[in-house]
């Protein structure tokens, strides 16, 4: 083998990754805790309002920041969701370190909750743990005190070493350790929560068995005020078996009609937002999550792709993000976390179309609304935007970006968008192709700058061939041609007739140059005012038959066989079709400055 060959194959080889034969598929097996559920009934049902909101940013997502959050961030962050419209907040783990302690102080002390907004707080069921917490909320006018015990299997057997009814007995006695220090602070409405943590992975009818018992001592049907928060702490199974789960849930347990039933789902699966709708289909009242998603592992519930979710859907999610820059920007910051650009509703990519087909859609479905906007019902539908993305504060500028993979339509979009130019088809053909060329020799995307650059640079300017002056006469139904345009320094004359001011041009053009020159197409337009500034746009004080706005003008000439494309722009309508011709004539002579 010679050397060049050898280095070939073992070029080659390195390239090739071997087979992993740890990744054993075998070592797992089928999600085993799926209730038997033949009569759900929660698929044929929709969601017509919104769940009740509970934050968990300020301490589920809290905890999973390699840097928690300091006192003053997670005070911006309060005040944040307060804005956004979270009636349940929950701020902390109190008992478990001293900042969380102390933050639950100043929230109350310093007057920062409003009086619909209502602190949650987690602890486990221990009671100097208990007692610590609520201690941290003693002159809050309401708050939720959530406790917590494991119930799963796994846990039940390789963590604590405990039966069923040891496990049952640690959330009663946490329960009553609720209803005792509550009794120590009487000035606070309390309301109690409890999860069997890892709900997702327990028996389900040994779920309904321990919140029975919890229940039995909270008493909800003689006026506590009770939530029953169901977590996928680790999602192990797909969202319409953790639907049964909660439907067979929500079924069974005695004092159903009296508790608010409340889920917390994780993302290890990705789809913690796709279980929290079906959940809430199957009976669920209550949604836990955090902004953006953020928590342990994969993370928590995304609450804002929820509520948009529903937006979407004409439903009132009750949360406001129409500020969306900000929210994302304050939750950034604080939580010390980078947004994928691809993320649900607020990534900087997800209301951008690069490809032709796409953006040509979204063009034309945008042309339409607005040609038939005193026909419509006012109701958003655009091909591949799901919602209007003016509703959360993002511009239109952002729908369509350019680069090789980009067709006409997003060309088009952005010159009609940004600069006012009505491309005609022929003319957005013609143009896609320089744009395309020019992407493919940059290999990135085009910025709106260069794009209008490239069109001006091709179309706007004639080098060295100008329209200087003129005048067109009407004489017995033929329209007179008389001026003087500079060709490469030389002032000529140019004189023609035709059935229109356009006509008798060209063919003055075509006699003196001696070329075969045709019309193949022609359009016009105004250009709204506030595009007119600075862009290639020419004024033309001297001329007759001014529109009140500026005029462009697209040509495209046949030329000894050759069909060239040009634009003219002026306050006059006839000059601008009279530079749109000199334009795309000075490309067939290759005059066009570079």
């Amino acid at each position: 083998m010679s050397d060049q060959a050898t280095r070939t194959a073992t070029s080659t080889a390195a390239k090739i990754t071997p087979k992993n034969t740890a990744f054993d598929y075998k070592k797992y097996r089928p999600f085993a805790f799926a209730p038997a559920l033949p009569d759900r009934t929660w698929p044929s049902k929709t969601i017509d309002k919104a769940p009740i909101w509970a934050s968990v940013d300020l301490r589920d997502g809290n905890q999973a920041l390699i840097d928690p959050m300091t006192i003053e961030q997670k005070m911006r962050f309060f005040k944040t969701l307060v804005d956004v419209g979270f009636k349940e907040i929950e701020i902390g783990f109190p008992s478990a370190a001293q900042v969380e302690f102390d933050f639950a102080r100043k929230l109350i002390e310093e007057n920062h909750v409003p009086d619909d907004v209502t602190l949650q707080v987690l602890v486990q069921a221990r009671e100097h743990l208990i007692a610590r917490t609520f201690e941290s909320l003693k002159g809050a006018k309401r708050a939720i005190v959530h406790v917590y015990n494991s119930t799963s299997r796994v846990q039940r057997e390789k963590v604590y070493g405990k039966d069923k009814a040891e496990i049952k007995e640690i959330a009663i006695a946490g329960a009553n350790l609720l209803v005792d220090y509550a009794a120590k602070y009487p000035e606070t409405e309390w309301v109690f929560q409890y999860s069997p943590e890892s709900f997702s992975q327990t028996e389900t009818e040994y779920a309904v068995e321990v919140c029975d018992a919890v229940c039995e001592v909270w008493q909800p049907q003689n006026g506590q005020e009770v939530i029953l928060n169901l977590p996928a702490t680790v999602e192990a199974s797909m969202p319409n078996v953790f639907a049964d789960q909660v439907e067979y849930f929500c079924r069974h347990l005695t004092h159903r009609e009296y508790v608010t039933v409340s889920l917390h789902t994780h993302n290890d699966r990705g789809c913690a937002v796709a279980a929290a709708e079906l959940g809430v289909l199957a009976g669920a009242d209550r949604i836990e999550g955090t902004l953006l998603g953020n928590g342990e592992r994969t993370g928590n519930m995304d609450v804002m792709v929820m509520a948009m979710n529903l937006f979407s859907q004409g439903v009132d999610p009750e949360l406001d993000f129409s500020n969306m820059s900000e929210i994302v920007q304050v939750v950034s910051e604080c939580n010390n976390l980078p947004l994928h650009p691809r993320h649900p509703y607020v990534g900087e990519l997800v209301f951008t179309a690069f490809s032709g087909s796409h953006q040509d859609a979204i063009k034309k479905s945008l042309d339409y609304n607005e040609r038939h906007q005193d026909e419509t019902d006012d109701i958003w539908d655009v091909a591949y935007l799901p919602i209007d993305p003016a509703h959360i504060g993002r511009s239109y500028q952002d729908v369509v970006r350019i680069n090789s993979q980009s067709g006409k339509g997003g060309v088009a979009y952005i010159l009609q968008r940004n600069y006012g130019f009505n491309l005609p088809r022929w003319m957005q053909i013609d143009f896609s192709g320089v744009v395309q060329k020019q992407a493919e020799s940059v290999a990135r995307e085009l910025q709106n700058d260069e794009i209008l650059q490239t069109f001006e640079d091709t179309y706007l300017q004639q080098g060295s061939f100008e329209l200087l002056d003129y005048s067109v006469n009407n004489k017995g139904g033929e329209v007179y041609f008389n001026g003087q345009v500079q060709m490469n320094g030389d002032i000529i004359d140019i004189d023609g007739t035709g059935n229109g001011p356009l006509s008798s041009f060209i063919n003055g053009l075509a006699q003196h140059t001696g070329k075969s020159l045709h019309i193949i197409n022609y359009a016009e337009h105004a250009i709204n005012p506030q595009h007119n500034s600075g862009h290639g746009i020419d004024d033309d004080t001297n001329r007759d038959n001014k529109t009140n706005a500026n005029a462009a003008a697209y040509i495209q000439l046949n030329v000894d066989g050759e069909v060239y494309s040009g634009i003219g722009t002026c306050s006059s309508t006839v000059s601008a079709m009279l530079k749109g011709a000199l334009s795309a004539f000075a490309q067939a002579v290759g005059a066009v400055a570079a």
